[in-house]
């Protein structure tokens, strides 16, 4: 029996970007298509099969030690990067500004689809989401220097927004305009999640 459903929900493809020195700057360069191997988006930053551990997992691991990278695409929602310029109190928020991999829109609360979900492009393009992505403040200077007086409200804004985190499990080509399915996994929410969190 499968393990995941394919779902009705499909998110287009409205931005591809890719950093090419995350030491130099966090901004995404815009492009048209990503070739997308096993370690990633070709020619990211954040590409690699295994990557150093970060604040994301510090309670699992010392900062720094060698990980599986489940952080090869940054990918966002559309509907989402809107509502966060609009909370900082700005017309529109460029995706590159953010260090984004992806932008899609049509795919509803997106930062909160399952974890372990798939986005399958039309030509079998296949990403797996780790986890929601978290707020942070390096986007902040490249935000500040465009939009002078709001870098600070970008993480207060991005909250529960921010968009996920995913890894390539097959590999292709993503295009701008391409359609990608989200197939969810077949299980029911842990029932010991609320007392976990809080």
């Amino acid at each position: 029996m499968p393990a995941l459903i394919p779902t009705d929900f499909y998110g287009t493809i409205v931005w591809l970007g890719r950093v090419a020195d995350r030491e130099a700057a966090l901004a995404s360069g815009a492009v048209t298509q990503l070739a997308a191997s096993f370690a990633g988006p070709e020619g990211e930053a954040h590409g690699g099969l295994t990557r150093a551990s970060d604040s994301r997992v510090v309670s699992q691991y010392p900062r720094g030690t060698e990980i599986r990278n489940t952080r090869q695409f940054s990918i966002l929602s559309r509907e989402e990067l809107d509502a966060i310029a609009a909370d900082m109190g700005i017309a529109k928020l460029d995706p590159a500004l953010v260090g984004a991999t992806m932008l899609v829109e049509g795919i509803g609360d997106f930062s909160h689809v399952p974890p372990s979900s798939r986005l399958q492009g039309e030509g079998g393009a296949t990403l797996v989401i780790d986890m929601q992505n978290r707020p942070c403040t390096l986007p902040a200077p490249g935000i500040e220097a465009a939009y002078p007086g709001f870098g600070k409200a970008f993480k207060p804004a991005a909250k529960g927004r921010r968009g996920v985190t995913a890894w390539v499990e097959r590999e292709g080509i993503f295009r701008l305009g391409e359609r990608l399915r989200l197939h969810i996994p077949d299980q029911r929410g842990w029932a010991h999640q609320p007392p976990v969190r809080g």
